[in-house]
């Protein structure tokens, strides 16, 4: 079994990643996820769209992905919780191709999370609102009194 550490700096992490040696070792995630903390934070499904809720590159998958991952971490940022913390994310994408969707995803995913990897669920969905082609929501969990 692969534990990831779960200690940043001084602090505690609230969370533990296991991949079993029963499972793959996945590239951009974790396949268990066990939070511990004691504060959860709940992200609604982030769009790409931009100040004023319009819509950011229409037709455009690797523009809409890399906007809907930032405006996931300007959310996560406004309740006090940082990208290490998030447990698992749910990527809704419409006609998931997986081949042609995964690196772009990918990318847009390492450059929020960096080498950090929650548990994730990839959905193909038939459509979302006209234009749209990506929606990422996130769960994370914060205990900030927790000290190693």
């Amino acid at each position: 079994m692969s534990l990831q550490s779960n200690e940043v700096g001084d602090y505690l992490m609230p969370l533990q990643f296991i991949n079993p040696d029963e499972l793959p070792i996945p590239e951009m995630y974790t396949q268990v996820v066990i939070a511990t903390g004691s504060k959860l934070v709940f992200v609604s499904g982030q769009q790409p769209e931009d100040i004023h809720g319009k819509l950011v590159g229409h037709g455009d998958f690797a523009t809409q992905a890399r906007l809907a991952f930032g405006n996931l971490g300007r959310a996560l940022r406004a309740a006090g919780a940082r990208p290490e913390q998030v447990c698992k994310i749910t990527i809704y994408i419409v006609d998931y191709k997986r081949d042609e969707h995964v690196p772009i995803i990918e990318a847009a995913q390492i450059s929020l999370f960096g080498d950090h990897k929650p548990a994730n669920v990839v959905v193909g969905v038939a459509i979302m609102s006209p234009g749209y082609l990506i929606e990422v929501d996130a769960i994370a969990v914060i205990d900030e009194a927790v000290r190693s």
